[in-house]
């Protein structure tokens, strides 16, 4: 997948000005956030649990060499070729390598992260070679002139049921429907001669077990048993990152993963792929592959950025995202959007290449309340911005003006002063309104909304007026002290018009 994150700025405001958009992003709210809240309290000990999967995967990643040993030679030993891949596009040669090998004509795909980072279908188009999207979000995105997905787990949540509807009628040839069951049915009927005439199915993987050779997905469709035994040859592409050393880590996980990302207690699909068929089995491939794919990842081990090869993908930080909410996936520019994006983008296709990226946060450090695997993803992002301002990449006026706050901040006897006056300046041009309709260097936020006007004393003067019982903003003469027995009332907000600046 081609990166564009390069022009984050000009495509949130496009997202933002996208009506239909904004009303589709409201099911991130109405059904991921709400139904995540709801699941966790399943759990006994929802904190709990979710350290012990932490310890669970900084042990996997300690020692990430010897666990991938291990699962190489457990994967052979079961019939299975494992492959390395230093680059997701030589992942993608390898892939395309395996198909020619076998004769493949037709790969029916399962949805694959992974894969977007290989552009893995290019890669097998240029090869003469059909690939086919059976997960019903990517195979609508597919039919869309191949539109890159904007979230994980939930890559058409973008659309809604009429463009689908739209689209669906337009691509088929049939009259245009509106229930979702028979949308369903119907793009049905049109994989399923696929699945049946497949040389060759590809999938992810959501972890990859050591202890067996195994390969664990989570699906909610089906689609990905079609694709992974009833073809002749399947592929499985990972990341090197998602080893896990026992069945037990993967159990440990498997409580936190579907309840993190859409609100279920367990996925509908849950698969554990083991090797080759075997004498007397009904179904499986007859060749196995696992191609995993570093990409950047082996960058990050042993770095400040290692918590972030805990990811497990399950879309809980973007879903509570006020940033996300707002812009939806495409706006980031690559493969994975949202706070995650934010952080792994820039680690792995350079921090040049996205430089808007670590600036799409409020910082309020939702991300990291519900991420099950604890990743400081506010904290990254914060590491991010340092690099750039090392590094000068950041505007030249942010870097002059941030290193002009820094020197004044530094000198109190400077910075107080400064303060004092700026403080009433402003208060002095929010009028009786107590707002900001524009502001000198601060276009950016003015120029949608007003900001609201500071309080007339500084911080520092309404800690000295507390200090000496006055209320918060009072004038300097108000000194005299509460009659005897008299409580004197507290402030509810630094601002004495607190209760005005609210509407």
């Amino acid at each position: 997948m081609q990166v564009q994150s390069m022009h984050f700025k000009p495509r949130s405001g496009q997202k933002l000005a996208d009506v239909r958009l904004q009303n589709n992003l409201r099911k991130l709210s109405t059904k991921f956030v709400a139904g995540r809240a709801q699941a966790i309290t399943e759990l006994d000990d929802f904190e709990a649990t979710r350290d012990d999967a932490v310890a669970r995967r900084n042990l996997a990643l300690a020692d990430l060499d010897v666990w991938i040993e291990r699962f190489e030679k457990a994967a052979t030993a079961r019939g299975t070729t494992v492959l390395f891949a230093e680059t997701p596009a030589e992942a993608s040669r390898l892939v395309v390598e395996i198909a020619k090998k076998h004769g493949v004509r037709k790969v029916t795909k399962s949805k694959s992260m992974v894969s977007e980072e290989m552009a893995l279908n290019k890669a097998l188009e240029a090869a003469g070679i059909q690939p086919v999207e059976t997960d019903l979000g990517e195979y609508i995105l597919q039919i869309n002139d191949s539109e890159p997905p904007s979230h994980i787990i939930a890559p058409v949540v973008h659309k809604d049921k009429e463009e689908v509807s739209e689209l669906f009628a337009k691509v088929h040839g049939k009259p245009k429907l509106t229930d979702i069951t028979e949308l369903t049915h119907e793009a049905r009927e049109v994989l399923r001669p696929h699945f049946l005439s497949s040389d060759m199915g590809v999938s992810g993987g959501n972890f990859v077990i050591a202890e067996t050779g195994s390969v664990a997905l989570f699906t909610n469709e089906g689609n990905e048993g079609m694709c992974t035994i009833l073809p002749k040859v399947h592929v499985a592409v990972t990341g090197i990152e998602k080893v896990l050393p026992t069945l037990d880590d993967l159990a440990a996980i498997a409580r936190l993963l579907p309840r993190s990302a859409t609100g279920q207690s367990i996925s509908n699909y849950f698969s554990i792929l083991t090797g080759t068929r075997g004498e007397g089995d009904s179904d499986g491939p007859e060749h196995s592959y696992v191609v995993l794919v570093d990409g950047g990842r082996s960058g990050l081990i042993g770095g400040e950025f290692q918590d972030m090869l805990r990811c497990i993908r399950c879309g809980a930080c973007m879903n509570h995202c006020p940033v996300y909410q707002k812009i939806g996936g495409h706006a980031y520019g690559w493969v994975y959007p949202g706070p995650m994006g934010s952080v792994l983008t820039p680690s792995y296709v350079g921090i040049d290449k996205a430089l808007d990226l670590p600036q799409a946060s409020t910082l309020c450090g939702e991300c990291h309340v519900v991420c099950p695997m604890k990743i400081p993803l506010p904290d990254l992002l914060r590491k991010l911005r340092e690099k750039q301002f090392d590094r000068h990449l950041r505007p030249m006026t942010e870097r002059l003006g941030l290193a002009a706050w820094a020197f004044a901040a530094k000198r109190p006897a400077l910075y107080r002063p400064m303060v004092k006056v700026a403080s009433r300046v402003l208060r002095w041009m929010g009028g009786d309104r107590h707002r900001l309709r524009s502001l000198p260097l601060a276009g950016g936020w003015t120029g949608t909304r007003d900001m609201p006007a500071p309080a007339t004393a500084t911080f520092k003067e309404q800690w000295q007026q507390r200090a000496r019982g006055q209320s918060p903003g009072a004038p300097a003469s108000s000194t005299a002290p509460a009659p005897q027995g008299e409580t004197r009332p507290v402030a509810s907000d630094v601002s004495p018009d607190a209760d005005q600046r609210r509407d």
